[in-house]
């Protein structure tokens, strides 16, 4: 039985920025999709879905600081306004999932989770792994919890997706955002990240737009890197939700080229991160393009005719001095590909 987590963001089921909205519309064809790819995947694959608090839990905790303690009457008070703001998006969505005849059913990580200083020590699993074996989907999500150190806490849903991979060890995680994968600081997605390449690439990832009091994207591609090292056989992809269509593919089509992809090692020659003045870079012919060299007997450049149908690798692009600059590998190099550029987000 194949199992994936998929976690559908908090800046893709709300609207980050403002207070208790939730983006329905969105939500409900997330659900459509998951319908749809679990009746083509058929009885041996199965899906734990997790999600984001958004504009839900990261509003209504931010005024009492419940990620760094709970201690007073007040934050208590607080303690209690979080979960109860969580789990009402949480009803929100499983609502529109069962609509779509998602045989979906929740579990609320605050009833049995249990912290040390922030960090997730103790879950309930056994009920989750039973749901699975009968068919069900469970969905967990991000939540308040009880610490031995603090008081009480936020877990987020990456905390509770690294907890349940020691326990139900997925073969894929999926986090599906409101932006096309991981950007570097001038919009271009990452397309690659592993546990040697992240040093470099980190300095280049910026927080989370919106109100999020669990750290961001930055925060969860750390986690997730951490997590691929643990487990050399993981592989977790992040993209964006909004692209009708994409959730589909990435169930259904696990080597779909979307998004940035973290896995343990690279299985490819792709390029390497460098750190080069920009005269060091030849210079594009275009934006997103290298000079050809050449063609072979189907019309392709040589450089690009063994990747006809293969995730590209970025193109050169002008740098700033000292920034640290995908270069493709020269064997590897295909003009054909457009760079895809948006905004960072992610809850």
């Amino acid at each position: 039985m194949e199992l994936t987590f998929l976690k559908l963001g908090g800046s893709l089921i709300t609207e980050k920025s403002e207070p208790y909205t939730f983006r329905s519309g969105v939500a409900r064809r997330l659900a459509q999709e998951i319908r749809t790819a679990l009746a083509a995947r058929g009885k041996d694959f199965s899906l734990l879905i997790g999600h984001g608090s958004g504009s839900f839990g990261h509003f209504a905790a931010r005024p009492y600081g419940t990620r760094d303690g709970v201690r007073t009457p007040e934050q208590w008070l607080g303690f209690a306004r979080v979960a109860g703001a969580a789990a009402l998006l949480n009803r929100l969505l499983t609502g529109l999932l069962e609509e779509a005849g998602v045989p979906a059913i929740s579990f609320q990580p605050s009833a049995s989770a249990r912290c040390r200083d922030g960090q997730l020590v103790r879950l309930e699993v056994e009920p989750i792994r039973r749901a699975l074996h009968h068919g069900l989907v469970p969905v967990v999500y991000g939540d308040v919890a009880i610490d031995e150190v603090r008081g009480g806490t936020i877990v987020s849903t990456e905390d509770l997706f690294v907890y349940l991979t020691r326990a139900l060890s997925p073969r894929r995680i999926l986090l599906a955002t409101d932006v096309p994968g991981v950007l570097d600081e001038g919009g271009r997605v990452i397309p690659a990240i592993t546990p040697a390449t992240f040093p470099v690439i980190r300095p280049l990832l910026r927080g989370a737009q919106g109100v999020d009091v669990t750290g961001g994207m930055a925060d969860k591609v750390e986690r997730m890197v951490g997590l691929v090292e643990a487990r050399p056989g993981l592989e977790v992809r992040i993209f964006s939700g909004l692209e009708e269509g994409a959730l589909f593919r990435m169930l259904v089509e696990p080597e779909t080229p979307l998004g940035t992809c973290i896995r343990s090692h690279s299985r490819r020659r792709c390029g390497r991160w460098v750190v080069k003045p920009p005269a060091a870079h030849l210079p594009p012919t275009k934006t997103g393009t290298l000079p050809r060299t050449g063609t072979s007997a189907g019309g392709l450049p040589k450089t690009a005719s063994s990747l006809a149908g293969r995730p590209a690798c970025p193109s050169r692009a002008p740098i700033k001095d000292g920034a640290p600059q995908w270069e493709p590998h020269p064997a590897e190099v295909s003009p054909l590909s457009p760079e895809v550029h948006g905004s960072t987000g992610e809850g």
